[in-house]
This record gives structure tokens, sequence and C-alpha cells, in this order.
């Protein structure tokens, strides 16, 4: 089905308002499907390959024709506002069939035909056909086969407008709860804003091109909701356990609209035009950006570790896609510190030196990458790997200010490498070395 995107691209952490496509103030597209009716009432099925021929009815004018493809759609992307058209459908194996009163700007049109012998009628024949239904020139007397023929078009023609019409109406819910959602979303009256956005996914809730939108929306709302309790709780001991059990719930649900919405762009049929695929794989990346924001917050928070694996799997996806060097860095060391959380150590050891290469001195990698070598260290009781650690915390402790929030841990760390395991701080160079990832 042919409907509208209502937006192509979204900010990592906040939302971009309703942005729109400038259109000619004297064209309009005309879109549709061809679907080959069923025996028995089944299921339509688009017809690839038929030709699409489009003609000017107040004038005698022939624009250039179309031919579908696999989805059984074509595409007139520019007609003059104000006129009226026919179109006239043919193609191996179909009825031919004339379908008139076209104007510009239908842009979601389902055109059902028959099996057939394959015909294509000329212009002539076309226009003959209309001028005799509007001077209603048929013969008054027809064939029983002809009679119910033509009452099976009429029904086939009003379930296709009724049809029409309700992908319409959906598309304006779905249009109207983006605006509406958005701008609670601005306000920062967040349950008004998902509310909204769950509008619009129910009306519209498998295209692609606006259900990723709404999804992201939402999720983005249910991301900034969590924090907001997260951050009640942090500072009232009392409300602490309440407050992050409804931080958590409006994470969890974050990360499901998030990777719903990541299913529907994956599963989507191929994009033929280039630049709505360049759209999607900008949308992709966004809903990326913003799930790994989410599992950061969870895993750093301590609201939420349990979808350690999950997390994995979208940064694996997601880290190789993010040119911005400050977010880059930013997710990269996140991503070690939900391995470190999760257990995985070892794996945790290779992300931070990773960090380290792309920013040598970013006190949350020193920390992490010192943390963790101790740890693992400490579990074998390897000394080498407890000297490195405390190597890259006292270099933590040079750059990092008295505010970090592991000042205190990196501290206590140190103290007991120094009085416990006799290690003494020893001078790093920026370079690290990187150990083969574990399977």
């Amino acid at each position: 089905m042919f409907r509208k995107n209502y937006l192509i691209s979204f900010l990592t952490i906040t939302l971009f308002l309703i942005g729109g496509l400038a259109v000619s103030a004297q064209n309009a597209p005309v879109r549709g499907l061809i679907e080959l009716k069923a025996e028995g009432g089944g299921k339509a099925t688009p017809v690839q390959g038929a030709l699409v021929e489009v003609y000017r009815i107040d004038i005698k004018s022939k624009f250039p024709s179309d031919t579908t493809d696999k989805k059984g759609g074509f595409n007139f992307a520019g007609l003059p506002l104000g006129a009226v058209f026919v179109l006239s459908i043919s193609g191996p194996g179909i009825r031919p069939e004339i379908i008139p009163n076209i104007k510009a700007g239908m842009d979601s049109l389902v055109i059902e035909v028959s099996p057939g012998d394959g015909k294509k009628l000329t212009e002539d024949e076309v226009r003959k056909e209309l001028a005799n239904a509007a001077n209603n020139s048929q013969t008054t007397e027809e064939s029983a086969e002809v009679k119910k023929q033509r009452e099976e078009d009429a029904k086939k023609r009003a379930e296709i407008e009724a049809k029409n019409k309700k992908i319409q109406e959906s598309d304006e819910i779905a249009r109207k709860s983006l605006e509406d959602g958005s701008a609670a979303f601005k306000a920062k009256n967040y349950d008004a804003a998902i509310a909204k956005f769950d509008e619009g996914i129910t009306a519209v809730p498998d295209f692609v091109g606006s259900t990723p939108v709404l999804l992201n929306y939402k999720g983005v709302a249910l991301k900034d909701r969590g924090f907001g309790y997260y951050v009640e709780g942090s500072k009232d001991k009392a409300l602490k356990d309440a407050k992050f059990a409804t931080a958590k719930k409006d994470w969890n649900e974050a990360i499901d609209a998030f990777n719903r919405a990541l299913e529907i762009v994956k599963t989507a049929a191929a994009a033929t035009d280039p630049n709505e695929q360049k759209n999607r794989e900008l949308t992709k990346t966004n809903l990326l950006s913003n799930a790994a924001e989410v599992h950061r917050l969870m895993v750093q928070s301590g609201v939420d570790v349990s979808r350690t694996k999950e997390a994995v799997a979208i940064y694996d996806e997601y880290l190789p896609l993010e040119v911005d060097p400050a977010r880059k860095i930013k997710s990269q060391v996140a991503y070690a510190d939900i391995l470190f959380a999760g257990g995985d150590t070892d794996n945790a050891v290779i992300q931070y030196r990773k960090a380290i290469e792309l920013a040598p001195d970013n006190p949350d990698a020193l920390a992490g990458l010192g943390l963790a070598l101790v740890n693992a260290g400490s579990l074998t009781n390897n000394k080498d790997q407890m000297q490195e650690g405390l190597n890259f915390l006292e270099r933590f402790a040079n750059v990092a200010p008295d505010t970090h929030r592991l000042k205190a841990s990196v501290k206590e760390t140190v103290e007991y490498l120094k009085t416990e395991q006799k290690l003494t701080p020893q001078k790093t160079t920026t370079k690290t070395t990187t150990t083969k990832k574990k399977n």
C-alpha cells in the first residue's frame, strides 16, 4: 500500500519536529497497486509487469506509461492538478481494465483485475469506451454474463473505495498522533505523548513509512520518562525501590519499541527509490543509537542488567555505523561497561582497549579498563594483569576530576593493590594491546 512517510530522520536522544517535503504547486503524483482477484474470494495477489497507460480526458493527451513492479506498484510522479485522467491497465494473463475519473494527488489506489487474454486496448478504444459510457449508448439488454460481470465490478469498486478510505483514515490518525505527541513531548508531558504515539501505532501497526517513526518517538519518550523516575529514586531513599522499578519498566518498554521498529524496517520490501533507501538506513541507525542509549542507562545505573545479550547485539550493529566521534567514544565505553556488568570481563577488556585507542585520556575508559584488568587478575591471581590494571587506574587518577563517579572506587582499588598486593604504579604509554576476543 502506498502511504506517506511522515519523518525521515531522528536525533539520538531528542526528537525533530515534523518535517515536510516541498511539493510542486502545479503537479501531484498518482500511485497505486494492481492486484489479481483470487478465485473463490481468496486474497488478491500483486500483478508484476502490468502496463499502466494514462490519458487526459478533457483534451487528447497521453503521458508516459509505467510498468508495475514485483509488488504490483505503479507510480506517475507528477500529473497536472485540476485535470481528469483515465488509466488503461493491460498485461499478460489479465483482462484489460479502464479506470476513469483519476485526478492528480490520488496516491493510494488499489486496482483489482481479473484473469483474461492479456489484450491491450489502443488509445482510440479507450476513448471510445469512455464516450460510450458517457453517452449511455450501451445496449439496453445485456446478456446475463455481462450483467453479472458489471455487478461484480461495481461491488469490487465499492470494496476498493472502502479499503482506500480506511487506509486514508488510518494514515490521518497516525499523522495527527505524531503531531500531537511531538507537541506533548516538547512540553515534557511524557504520559500524553506516549498515549498519542500509541494511537498512531494502533491505527497503522506495520507500515514502514510511518510506524517506525511513531515507535521511535514512543521509545524516546519512555526513555526520558524513565530517566526522570530514576533521578527521583536516586534523591530519595524511601522512594528508591518503587521509582527504580518504574524506570526499569519504562526503559524495557522503550527497548521493545525500538526492536519492533527495527524489525519493520529490516523486513520491509526493498525500496526502489534511492532516497527512500537512504532514509531507511538513517532511520535504522538512529533506532540503533536510541536502543543503545537505553541499554547504557539501564546498566550504568544498575537498574537492570538482564538484557546484556540483547545489548551486545545492538552495539555490534550500531558502533560500525556511528561516525560522530563524541557519540562513538561514549558508546564504545558503554559497550564495555555492559560486558563488564554482565560478567564477560575478557571481552570487556577488549572493548575498553578500543575505547582508549579512540581517546587515550578518556577517564571512563581508563577506569573501566583498569578495574576490569584488576578484576580478571584477582580471579586468577595474575599479577601481570593486576599490575597493568593499576597502571591504567593511576592514569585515570591523573586525568579524572574529583567529581567523577568512579573516583572513590578507583581510589579504594589502588590502595588495595598497593597495600595488599605490594604493587607500584608504572608509567604507561597510550598504546594498548588488543587481545583476541573469545567466543
